[in-house]
């Protein structure tokens, strides 16, 4: 994110933004944990059979997922796509790869790949003409370290991701890799909204869970800087919560239609040296002076031009320590309306605390200062600013604000790849923690789900009365 000066184009100008996720298979390095039971054709609760597997828990839960997506698919395939599911042909593999049996896979995994080449991965395999097609393979000792990190849902959504890849593989591929990944992840959403509504029958997800899985998805992501088009591009963090979200909420249909060509996706490639070097970082001084310009310039043109009247500025300050006494309590990001310090009220942030955020990237702190902004524009608007829809309200508030500078419709801050990442991340950090805003009964995964509803939609969704 840049403070540079920009032409003012059209003021609001909301382009519906895509979301994306993974395609054939998820790789990430984060360890060699190895499990030493012998492997074997394992059947249990969920009744399906996996080559290499063992009595352990990670097994356990992806056959378990295993039989539920069947299950779910089988169900709901027909409904949208117009026949019936197929079932998958080459079976399913789970792979120590630390600790290989070779004769326990005679042809080898998926695609007749060597079992000691799938280290920290899972993938589906859709080609033809090859030993173990039509089939998914994983590494257990990778989904344990998972688990392990990040709770017994995300083994499980790797399996439902895979799943999206064997639905896309009998109905056709979207045309880019970036959209047959995150399209994976919404179709995996739709299946993990069916089992934490309790229509699972051996698969189990409690919807305290979700703010865990979400934070999984940031080892999932594409590193920073990475191009859209790029051959194998999965996703920004951004564009693969929001796919997943997009099938959790609107379910396998939205996932049908809405990744087509015409799906923008937020991931960008790094075009400068400076932008490469700092990471797409303005220092934490100029992030400061990005704030302090570019909330006034959003919230005085959208009371123009869709609220309605005009918007005075509040003041806008830093305190070291204990909050301004005007606060009704003690947390970092304050706004104060009637007392507080100038006719528009009072906006404030903890300076210690801003370090803390900046430390997730600059415009973790933007997102977080525009929060309390959005309920001093609330405030104007002659609207609640104290109270849990109110906060869900600001929240999707500056998902609209986010979007703008994403559509460089603001003159006074640009994007840089990255920054929707870092929303992601300050929502899950510290969005429902009570010692930075007033205590409210919203997860993160409610609060990222408003967010980007103001950030594809704009107002309407903001309960603003536009």
């Amino acid at each position: 994110m840049d403070l540079r000066s920009r032409s003012r184009g059209a003021l609001l100008v909301l382009i519906a933004l895509g979301v994306l996720v993974t395609s054939g298979c998820s790789s990430v390095v984060i360890g060699l944990p190895s499990s030493r039971l012998a492997p074997q054709e394992s059947v249990g609760d969920g009744s399906v059979p996996i080559v290499g597997a063992t009595d352990g828990p990670i097994d356990s839960l992806a056959r378990n997922a295993l039989a539920d997506l069947q299950s779910y698919w089988s169900a709901s395939f027909p409904d949208v796509y117009g026949e019936a599911f197929p079932p998958l042909t080459g079976g399913y593999f789970s792979v120590d790869p630390n600790d290989v049996d070779p004769a326990a896979y005679p042809q080898g995994i998926g695609c007749g790949t060597d079992p000691r080449d799938l280290e920290n991965n899972a993938f589906y395999c859709s080609a033809q003409g090859v030993p173990n097609s039509d089939s998914i393979s994983y590494d257990r000792a990778f989904l344990g370290q998972l688990a392990a990190e990040y709770g017994e849902v995300l083994p499980q959504l790797v399996m439902a991701h895979e799943f999206g890849h064997a639905v896309q593989a009998r109905v056709g591929y979207p045309q880019t890799s970036i959209a047959t990944e995150t399209q994976a992840d919404c179709l995996a959403g739709a299946w993990t909204a069916w089992v934490a509504d309790g229509n699972g029958e051996f698969a189990q997800i409690d919807t305290a869970d979700l703010d865990q899985l979400l934070r999984g998805y940031f080892l999932l992501r594409d590193p920073v800087g990475t191009g859209s088009g790029e051959q194998q591009a999965h996703g920004s963090y951004f564009d693969r919560v929001s796919a997943f979200q997009e099938g959790f909420d609107d379910g396998p249909t939205a996932c049908r239609d809405e990744f087509g060509p015409d799906r923008v996706f937020t991931q960008g490639e790094f075009t400068s040296d400076v932008d490469f070097a700092n990471r797409g970082n303005a220092s934490f001084g100029d992030t400061q002076d990005i704030i302090a310009a570019s909330l006034p310039e959003f919230w005085t043109r959208a009371f123009e031009e869709v609220l309605g009247g005009t918007f005075t500025e509040p003041t806008l300050d830093t305190f070291g320590g204990d909050p301004p006494g005007c606060a009704s309590a003690d947390v970092a990001l304050v706004y104060c309306g009637d007392g507080g310090d100038g006719d528009a009220g009072l906006v404030a942030y903890d300076q210690r605390f801003a370090e803390q955020a900046y430390d997730l990237g600059d415009f973790a702190l933007v997102t977080g200062v525009s929060i309390p902004y959005a309920l001093a524009a609330r405030d104007q608007l002659g609207l609640s600013t104290d109270d849990t829809g109110a906060l869900q309200s600001a929240v999707c508030l500056t998902g609209w604000y986010s979007a703008q500078v994403y559509n460089q419709q603001l003159s006074t801050v640009t994007i840089s790849p990255g920054d929707l990442d870092e929303s992601v991340q300050f929502l899950l950090e510290y969005g429902n923690d009570p010692d930075v805003l007033a205590d409210v009964e919203l997860t993160g995964f409610q609060l990222i789900d408003v967010f980007r509803a103001g950030f594809l939609q704009g107002s309407g969704p903001c309960d603003v009365g536009a």
